[in-house]
């Protein structure tokens, strides 16, 4: 289980996010919810290394500047929920406000007008930034903000995937001492970390593969379809 959520891990990295949903889950099953977003940061931070060596060309970063400043501060304001979420209701509490994004992000599809009113309004990157600091710091799950985020600003599939790479691997950074703190990272994590990279690389390299092959409104769909199956999970729980 924790293979497959390490390849879900390359893959979401590949412009397939996801499969990042689905990792958080799967190694939600074998680790205590917090004590999972803290075995899974690692894995990420090699996995957004992967992708900016790959994909380091198509960053749009007018928009990648953008996003950077709100999104601390959801970090730092995940980092406080982090110690008084209890236990019993953190999966729910996920799956609620990713499954939020993901309407939002469906709404905007089928309504050209949420599309006009917000694709270059300056409260989309605020908003956009916090939401995908806050739900990444409290479970590895900013995924869904920027899909929001990107989606709205009509990227193509490349400029979507290098621009996650950067915004992600700086995020995750930041991320570190953060979790450290709370005692999510700890020797037992990493050592896991270390044995599941391959299948990480394995990922990666699997998800380039498609990613050439997936049209872009598929890939677009995919990617709603996947986030907002996995949120009713989380939900369901």
């Amino acid at each position: 289980m924790a293979a497959c959520a390490a390849l879900c891990i390359g893959l979401a990295k590949a412009g397939f996010g996801g499969f990042g949903i689905i990792a958080v889950l799967l190694m939600a099953e074998i680790l205590p919810a917090k004590q999972s977003t803290g075995a899974v940061l690692p894995m990420l931070i090699a996995a957004d290394l992967m992708a900016v060596g790959s994909f380091h060309r198509h960053v749009i970063w007018r928009d990648f500047w953008k996003l950077l400043p709100t999104t601390f501060f959801g970090l730092l304001a995940g980092w406080i929920l982090m110690d008084r979420i209890p236990g019993a209701i953190f999966g729910h509490f996920l799956g609620w406000m990713i499954f939020a994004m993901m309407m939002l992000v469906i709404w905007q599809r089928f309504d050209t007008r949420v599309l006009a009113t917000i694709t270059h309004h300056p409260m989309l990157a605020i908003c956009s930034g916090f939401l995908a600091g806050i739900t990444t710091m409290v479970a590895n799950a900013g995924g869904p903000a920027m899909t929001f985020y990107l989606l709205a600003r009509r990227l193509d599939k490349m400029a979507f995937v290098g621009t996650c790479a950067w915004f992600f691997f700086i995020t995750n950074l930041t991320k570190v001492p953060l979790s450290y703190n709370l005692g999510l990272i700890s020797k037992t994590s990493l050592s896991l970390n270390l044995v599941l990279l391959p299948m990480v690389a394995l990922g990666m390299i699997a998800g380039k593969l498609l990613l050439g092959k997936i049209p872009q409104a598929s890939f677009e769909w995919l990617l709603i379809f996947m986030a907002t199956a996995s949120a009713l999970k989380l939900i369901m729980i």
